[in-house]
């Protein structure tokens, strides 16, 4: 799918597993896709507040999502509902299928948050990450994980994830 060609598709389903699992699957708009990194944009899609502590995710949040076919990681711009940016949710994720209208992307636990300002860079869920064993079963695939989550954070404390817009 190329946002250059004219049998682009305007909408894709978000589809996010986790363990082999469904974890929520989401309508979006699709913003660019060069081949390599497809980009989307759509609006919160779970029920209701998510309220992280050094963030909430709330009914009116914009999300520009970037994913890519060949990283491990997915990037979400998340802004507010007038247009305020709130900061970068990153995924540390297998590289994204992009096929027959769905974007298919495996949760590997690890993320990253980066605030407006970036001077917030947080790295969640490495708790969950080592519970998953996923460094026993697939230490390949583990490998590429922690590589990802490094790279967003060096790309986070340099002010570099601004560039993905």
């Amino acid at each position: 799918m190329s946002a250059a060609s004219a049998d682009v598709e305007v909408e894709v389903e978000i589809v996010l597993m986790k363990a082999g699992r469904t974890k929520i699957r989401y309508p979006a708009e699709v913003v660019a896709d060069d081949g390599v990194r497809l980009s989307v944009r759509a609006p919160w899609a779970a029920d209701g507040v998510r309220d992280f502590g050094f963030v909430r995710f709330e009914p009116g949040d914009v999300f520009t999502e970037h994913y890519w076919r060949d990283r491990w990681y997915a990037v979400k711009e998340v802004r507010s509902g007038d247009g305020t940016l709130k900061g970068w949710y990153c995924d540390v994720t297998r590289p994204a299928a992009v096929d027959a209208g769905q974007v298919v992307v495996e949760d590997l636990d690890l993320d990253l948050w980066v605030s407006a300002d970036g001077g917030e860079v947080l790295r969640l869920d490495e708790d969950e990450f080592a519970a998953s064993g996923l460094a026993g079963a697939d230490p390949e695939a583990a490998a590429c994980a922690v590589a990802a989550l490094d790279e967003l954070e060096a790309l986070g404390r340099d002010g570099l994830l601004d560039l993905l817009r």
